[in-house]
């Protein structure tokens, strides 16, 4: 049997007499919907419906219906083999580190096909406090490459996938930032603060960013940022490679790739507008 809430009102029976009548909220449904939610807590790699509906008691129609509601709405996402995951809308939960693993596993094929056009090293990033934490790498397969590790941490004002995040951050954000010492890390590393707003929003009017040797000399790195459902960046993704195959030109040719690659993992996390800076 279904709990339910009833708000109670009252009518006239067909012999005059007064009734009370009852408009039932199925409590069970609240109750449904959030052991769908601790079920995908529990599994970050994501679930199919039918595991779903075996789990929760709920036959495949209305399970599907649960999902499909939830997925429009950006509490859920599905990746490329259909499981569900959770999505960015439950972002502010728990630690986050489920909502890390969701980006990770539905940016995962996207990165592979980056990778195998560009043949340079793909990395997937998320803002941590002032630095951009790498949550995914697929390293060139060139022998002369850039090397990443994923759980590393580098700063955002000189990197490509900081620099693609930060452009979209809050006014308050940035100015904590530039109240900061920007760390010079090479001689083209940006560090007086009008320099860097200028950068900010020339890749705001790109929609991309270029880490021109800022970060490590003999390196060049192009970013896009990686959109939720909201409109709010999420994550960044890069191609990162030695200056003498990461040509000027070279580099523009990328970036198409990147923001192609950037909007599909967008489309996945229920992105469908315009980028949004956070207030």
């Amino acid at each position: 049997m279904v709990a339910t809430m009833t708000h109670a009102h009252e009518s006239r029976s067909q012999f005059g007499m007064k009734v009370r009548q009852s408009n039932a909220a199925p409590v069970g449904v609240l109750t449904k919907v959030l052991s769908i939610f601790e079920l995908l807590d529990r599994s970050p790699d994501g679930l199919q419906l039918r595991y779903i509906s075996e789990q929760t008691k709920l036959n495949k129609s209305t399970a599907y219906r649960f999902l499909a509601h939830l997925e429009r709405a950006g509490y859920l996402v599905r990746d490329s083999t259909g499981a569900y995951l959770l999505g960015p809308r439950l972002a502010h939960l728990g630690s986050g580190s489920t909502y890390q693993s969701t980006i990770r596993k539905i940016g995962r094929p996207v990165l592979e096909e980056l990778w195998r056009e560009s043949g340079e090293t793909v990395n997937l990033g998320v803002l941590a406090g002032h630095e951009i934490l790498y949550l995914d790498v697929i390293e060139s397969p060139h022998s002369f490459r850039l090397v990443s590790q994923i759980g590393m941490c580098r700063p955002v004002h000189c990197t490509g996938l900081g620099k693609a995040v930060l452009a979209w951050q809050s006014a308050s954000f940035r100015d904590e930032l530039l109240g900061t010492k920007l760390e010079k890390l090479t001689s083209h590393t940006i560090t007086r603060p009008s320099e860097l707003v200028a950068e900010l929003g020339r890749i705001q009017r790109l929609g991309y960013a270029v880490d021109n040797e800022e970060a490590e000399l003999g390196a060049r790195c192009v970013a896009a940022p990686v959109l939720d459902s909201s409109g709010y960046v999420a994550a960044g993704i890069s191609v990162s490679g030695p200056t003498i195959r990461m040509s000027r030109a070279r580099t523009t040719e990328i970036a198409g790739a990147i923001k192609r690659a950037a909007l599909e993992i967008s489309r996945h996390l229920g992105y469908t507008g315009q980028p949004a800076t956070r207030r």
